[in-house]
């Protein structure tokens, strides 16, 4: 797993637990912290595909030739 998915996995799981700890609070900023969990989510798997294409072989499945 490459390193920057490390690091939005962590911001990820990070941002859900101020999401919920602002919503325990009765806070409406956890809305904020949810979008944020949203975005990086989406990094992290982004990143996980893109480190997987960069693999010998593509990680593609297709075979041309």
């Amino acid at each position: 797993m490459p390193r920057i998915a490390l690091v939005t996995l962590a911001v990820c799981v990070l941002a859900v637990a101020a999401a919920v700890v602002s919503f325990v609070q009765g806070s409406w900023l956890g809305i904020i912290w949810v979008l944020l969990a949203g975005l990086t989510s989406n990094m992290t798997f982004l990143a996980i595909r893109r480190g997987r294409a960069a693999k010998p072989g593509g990680g593609t499945g297709s075979v041309t030739g």
